[in-house]
């Protein structure tokens, strides 16, 4: 019988093994290795997060001994060829508007395009019958620039929803083809705040995409301007868009013309913000560093975008590319040089203190204003004074209304300065010392107190007080309490023997909490559920609504003298008495102040009309049924003049058999002297500087809250004033 010699292992099996072994590592070394130059070389070339060749880094070697920092490139400039032979023989300016500022927008491109003898015009999306528009044989030869704002929570504005409708039921219907407007030729500028997060610029942003979806060309790059003057990239949205539209008409001039590129804009990188060119940083940054997971910097992705697609030279994109360039670059040096001196950007911009200095107000520095409330006026006159002088005994022609943050936290619906004051929700600006901003208000209140003098009416001995004010409303504009230093300026108020009245719109808990105490602190409370919050005051906050019932807990810890202040609009907000007897309950204000809303004539940031405005009547009949879900409060004063009455608590401000709802000012400045010595430690209540309301101001008197001592004058012909407080 034959012996099977088993062959040994290691000949057989283990050899071959370890050879196929060796050869994969070698592969894959080899892999590795390759993979690694090309990470290196891709990164070579796309040293700016933008992905773009600079012409520094297009140099030979030689010319290039020493590679310096680079400066960012808008991601925009990527381009292709253009599929249409010639430049547009027309062009429709399209516009969607909610305050008007997209139309102006509008009108300024059609006056410089219509300079350079070119046939356009601006229309209004709400006049477009889309189809007839974009369909047909006139659109290959016409450029489309579309200029649309995004409204509250990222919807259109009403002129532009029938077209938005219409772009988004196209691109997302599979029996509409994709190539329905490759005749079309177009360009967006969409106008937005940054603070909205996730919904900024939105509209724009789908517009752009939407078209592009549908085999649109680009003509130039997605423009995005942002309210946000902090991280607008230009300083503030005007000069977003002078920077944009300035690119449109260097293309126009162009003699060939190269679109840009699908895989840049179209996606909705924010690359012409701030922010954008951070998450591009951010981007360019991990893949440096061979992190290979992708940052998110779109909203919006083109379905139809090709990344084989040539990229053309930075050079090849002509003078748009240079304008964006060098736009960029100013900026980034620009921070550069803010950063190395430490400095921020200014609150004011150039437009806003034009806009501002003609509403009439008085700028101080580069954040806070002062103005004379229309009371003073009249007090000057004799002819009556506000609420607060017949709730609480201020002389209102001694009153300096003030600011010292012109910037707000809510966009509400019933705003009197029709937002045009900043917006934010955090202190981002440079920040002026508290001295300055005190003085610099006094001295414009008496000048602007002084230019009475010898007006027809108005009385001597008022005019000498006037020029020494012992009040501040704290409530011009604006959120007061994001200013950092308001306890300096608070104190230092005090110490002129000047009252505080601050009003804050209860959003910044902490702050309230940390608030030194001031004469009167106001919280406004517009609506009583989450819903009718958001649609009236228009917070910027996510958290708006535990914000705000967590400023009403905060509002309950403090000792001295607190209001709730409840705008009343018609249709909105006074269906709500139960919620807002619940709110009343969580804050224990001493006083509710319920006014009707004033009407502060049209406005495109604001729907309200005279149908919203209720009457007096109603606002007293407000009062009394609320009184019901509460116990404790009453009826204690009115303002017929103002459409306004005051609740206050029972227990604390009505002594044998009447309401002490004004104020003992000479006692509070004692008070407040006090607690200052004492570091703190000597606390005090509101029930401290009380002091007797008079017959005349009361709920119920004949007078209706009437200072008898003044003279009701009636205007022949109602003009309108905004300058209430």
């Amino acid at each position: 019988m034959m012996k099977v010699v088993q062959p040994p292992l290691i000949g057989s099996f283990f050899l071959p093994s370890l050879g196929l072994a060796v050869l994969s590592l070698i592969v894959g070394y080899w892999v590795t290795r390759k993979k690694k130059d090309n990470i290196k070389s891709e990164l070579d070339i796309n040293e700016s997060p933008s992905g773009l060749e600079n012409e520094l880094y297009s140099m030979p070697a030689t010319e290039n001994p020493k590679r310096k920092k680079k400066k960012h490139v808008c991601n925009c400039g990527s381009t292709q060829a253009s599929n249409f032979e010639k430049h547009p023989s027309r062009i429709k300016i399209m516009y969607g508007t909610l305050m008007g500022k997209s139309k102006k927008f509008a009108e300024m491109l059609l006056g410089h395009v219509a300079e350079d003898g070119m046939e356009v015009s601006a229309i209004n999306l709400k006049e477009c019958d889309s189809e007839d528009n974009f369909v047909g044989s006139d659109a290959k030869d016409t450029l489309f620039i579309f200029i649309v704002s995004t409204y509250a929570e990222g919807s259109p504005p009403d002129d532009a929803q029938w077209f938005y409708k219409w772009l988004e039921d196209s691109a997302f219907d599979f029996r509409v083809p994709k190539t329905l407007l490759a005749d079309v030729r177009f360009s967006v500028f969409g106008l937005g705040n940054s603070l909205y997060s996730e919904n900024y610029n939105v509209i724009g942003r789908n517009i752009d995409n939407w078209l592009s979806q549908l085999g649109a060309e680009r003509y130039a790059p997605l423009g995005l301007g942002d309210e946000n003057v902090a991280e607008s990239l230009h300083g503030n949205i005007e000069a977003d868009f002078d920077h944009w539209s300035e690119g449109i008409l260097n293309l126009l001039k162009q003699p060939q013309h190269t679109t840009v590129n699908k895989s840049g804009c179209s996606k909705g990188n924010d690359c012409c913000s701030k922010k954008g060119k951070k998450k591009i940083t951010n981007k360019f940054q991990k893949k440096k560093n061979n992190i290979l997971e992708e940052a998110d910097v779109t909203y919006d992705t083109d379905s139809d975008s090709d990344s084989n697609e040539p990229v053309l030279d930075l050079e090849d994109l002509g003078s748009f590319v240079r304008v964006e360039n060098k736009a960029v670059e100013d900026s980034e040096e620009e921070e550069e040089i803010n950063v190395e001196n430490g400095e921020t950007r200014e609150m004011l911009t150039p437009q806003l203190r034009e806009s501002l200095t003609k509403q009439g107000y008085r700028l101080i520095g580069t954040h806070s204003g002062v103005k004379l409330c229309r009371w003073t006026k009249a007090m000057l006159r004799g002819r009556g004074g506000c609420y607060k002088h017949t709730f609480y005994g201020i002389e209102s022609h001694r009153c300096m209304e003030t600011t010292p943050s012109l910037a707000c936290a809510n966009k509400c619906v019933f705003c009197w300065r029709h937002h045009s004051n900043p917006v934010g929700t955090e202190w981002r600006w440079k920040m002026d010392p508290a001295e300055l901003i005190l003085e610099g208000a006094l001295e414009q209140h008496t000048k602007m107190i002084n230019q009475f003098k010898g007006v027809p009416g108005v009385q001597p001995n008022r005019l000498v007080e006037g020029m020494s004010p012992v009040h501040c409303a704290l409530s011009l504009v604006g959120e007061p309490i994001m200013y950092p230093e308001i306890n300096r300026f608070l104190r230092m108020l005090h110490e002129k023997k000047i009252s505080s009245f601050l009003v804050t719109n209860a959003q910044f808990p902490e702050a309230i909490r940390q608030l030194e105490p001031c004469t009167q602190l106001y919280v406004s409370v517009d609506a009583s559920t989450k819903d009718s919050l958001k649609r009236i005051d228009r917070p910027l906050f996510k958290d708006f609504w535990e914000r705000f019932l967590d400023s009403l807990r905060a509002l309950s810890a403090k000792g001295q003298r607190t209001v709730y202040r409840l705008t009343l609009v018609k249709a909105w907000n006074v269906e709500e008495l139960e919620s807002y007897a619940n709110l009343v309950k969580l804050g224990e204000p001493d006083f509710i102040e319920i006014k009707g809303v004033t009407f502060c004539g049209t406005s495109k940031a604001s729907t309200l009309t005279m149908e919203n405005i209720p009457w007096h009547h109603e606002v007293v009949t407000f009062g009394e049924k609320i009184c019901t879900y509460l116990e404790g409060y009453g009826l204690a004063a009115e303002h017929e003049h103002s459409n306004c009455i005051l609740l206050a608590k029972r227990s604390k401000f009505f002594r044998d058999g009447r309401w002490n709802t004004w104020i003992d000012y000479d006692k509070f400045h004692q008070l407040m002297l006090e607690y200052y010595l004492s570091g703190g430690k000597a606390s005090f209540t509101s029930e401290d500087y009380m002091a007797s309301t008079p017959d005349w101001a009361m709920f119920g008197s004949p007078e209706h809250g009437f200072d008898p001592l003044e003279n009701r004058w009636h205007r022949k012909q109602p003009k309108k004033d905004i300058s209430g407080c």
